[in-house]
């Protein structure tokens, strides 16, 4: 596995869209890593997935404040 450096591009920020796709793929892979039984990769796969949803809540109430 080749390592790459991530450089996050802080200019801008993800669309609802981006994040809701982001979602679909954490909970295909969550359901992956489960028939696997790895416990700590299910765990952090959903924290990564509620951070998701928190994100596309934020997102939406800005959407309704504006």
């Amino acid at each position: 596995m080749s390592s790459k450096s991530f450089e996050p591009d802080s200019s801008r920020s993800l669309t609802e869209d981006e994040i809701t796709y982001i979602r679909q793929i954490l909970g295909q892979l969550r359901r992956l890593s489960d028939r696997e039984g790895t416990e700590m990769l299910c765990y952090l796969i959903d924290m990564a997935y509620m951070e998701a949803g928190e994100s596309q809540a934020r997102l939406a109430e800005g959407r309704v404040d504006s």
